[in-house]
């Protein structure tokens, strides 16, 4: 006999999850190929299966065409996770889609590095090339 899983429906509806806007601003540069880094070392969220704090570093890597983000949103979107229930893969997923929806770059990499829980450290990567 299968048992049913604990985590069954925690995150059904991670994709549907209404985070603030992430802001942008022209690129007056958009013929130029160039890369601009961005480290958010204090990063939290809440573990859904305990309800304990998960913290970690996200780093974003991104190439921009017409559009640069606009960091203050970025912070504000970033402490929205503070109170969110969401495992370490949803997480880096939800970022990238908002992340290309907000910026269309030409290339995006989110890398999520988790501080160790239970002696497992999490890093979870995601890229989008147009």
């Amino acid at each position: 006999m299968k048992s049913r899983s604990s985590y069954e429906g925690l995150q059904k509806n991670v994709r549907k999850l209404k985070t603030p806007q992430i802001e942008v601003w022209e690129n007056r540069y958009p013929d130029k190929a160039y890369d601009i880094v961005i480290d958010i070392p204090e990063f939290t969220c809440i573990c859904p299966k305990t309800g304990l704090p998960d913290f970690a570093t996200i780093k974003i890597e991104y190439s921009p065409l017409k559009y640069c983000i606009e960091l203050k949103s970025l912070k504000m979107y970033t402490i929205f996770f503070r109170n969110i229930g969401i495992f370490h893969e949803h997480l880096a997923n939800k970022v990238l889609e908002d992340f290309v929806k907000a910026c269309k770059p030409r290339r995006v990499k989110i890398t999520t590095v988790f501080n160790p829980r239970g002696g497992i450290t999490t890093t979870v990567i995601r890229e989008y090339k147009r």
